[in-house]
């Protein structure tokens, strides 16, 4: 029997809360129709995450698995009849919402984008080349800030066309905060993804600096930092700080009703990177994370400015 969309939504919702971490403490913060809309655009992502990360397949096997998955989906869109929940949930969520659909492959075109062998560039014309020690890298910021926009940045554009927005600097700025986003992401995850033979620090920054592909590979089990590295890493965490500065300007040009979840999820990253920084950039030692109790008193405050917005409007 096909859920109605009701049900649809409560299956998404269940799904944000058991997979979506930080993103699901801004989303408590959310009028009910748009963290229904978040949740179903979550959902939407995380599968397509789990088909391009699942490590029984090969690259190839997982790529196929994905199309066949959009294919799906833009059958289900186009108004074709469908029995997943997800795309029940998010059909209604575009159409409510105004989301295109480019927005929505792009999503998983981010996915899909560590499936490829690597992804320096030649000029920045996007060409494709492999490392010699068969590393997925990126030559220089331009072509690592392209990934970003893939995997985070799409994400930030669909998001404020739930948030609702009448600025059309705030797409920019929405752009902006997903790089900040996405490189706080890169510095905490330095040692797992090179156990993953992925180096998402520009192959440039690393010239920069005197570090070598092979010395990232080596840093773990909390082996002392040298100098270049940890400059390397501050580098890094200063470019991500200049990012956030677009978080800050975009809050107040998305709807009052949906200020506080953004502020939620902007602080609760943004405190991700602060901490990174506070252990000198040791994150090799063990993953960096935010405590749960600082998520709760950040999500409390988000609680109470959605109050305070919500009282202003009655008054």
């Amino acid at each position: 029997m096909t859920l109605n969309v009701e049900e649809a939504y409560a299956i998404c919702r269940q799904i944000a809360r058991r997979e979506a971490k930080n993103f699901y403490y801004a989303f408590v913060a959310l009028p009910k129709a748009k963290r229904n809309a978040i949740c179903a655009v979550y959902a939407f992502m995380r599968h397509a995450d789990d088909l391009s990360d699942d490590e029984t397949k090969s690259r190839e096997e997982r790529r196929i698995s994905l199309d066949d998955w959009l294919s799906s989906w833009h059958l289900a869109a186009q108004g074709g009849s469908t029995d997943n929940p997800v795309f029940i949930a998010l059909r209604d969520a575009q159409a409510r919402f105004h989301i295109a659909t480019e927005l929505l492959d792009q999503l998983v075109q981010g996915t899909a984008m560590d499936l490829h062998p690597a992804h320096t560039s030649n000029g920045g014309s996007g060409s494709e080349s492999v490392h010699p020690m068969q590393f997925d890298t990126y030559a220089t910021f331009e072509d690592l800030y392209r990934y970003c926009y893939y995997v985070a940045s799409v994400v930030g554009l669909v998001c404020i066309r739930i948030f609702e927005y009448s600025d059309p600097i705030a797409e920019k700025l929405a752009e902006e905060t997903g790089i900040a986003f996405q490189l706080t992401n890169i510095l905490r995850d330095v040692r797992e993804d090179a156990e993953r033979d992925r180096i998402y620090l520009p192959l440039e920054d690393l010239e920069r600096f005197g570090v070598s592909i092979g010395e990232i590979q080596q840093l773990k089990n909390g082996r002392h930092l040298t100098l270049n590295q940890r400059e390397l890493l501050e580098f890094e965490a200063n470019r991500a700080e200049h990012y956030y500065k677009s978080g800050a300007a975009l809050l107040p040009l998305i709807a009052a009703d949906a200020r506080p979840a953004l502020w939620v999820l902007i602080t609760i990253y943004h405190r991700l990177l602060q901490r990174i920084e506070q252990q000198n950039f040791d994150v090799f030692t063990e993953k960096v994370s935010v405590p749960t109790i600082t998520k709760l008193t950040i999500l409390e405050r988000g609680l109470v400015r959605t109050l305070m917005n919500r009282l202003k409007g009655k008054s």
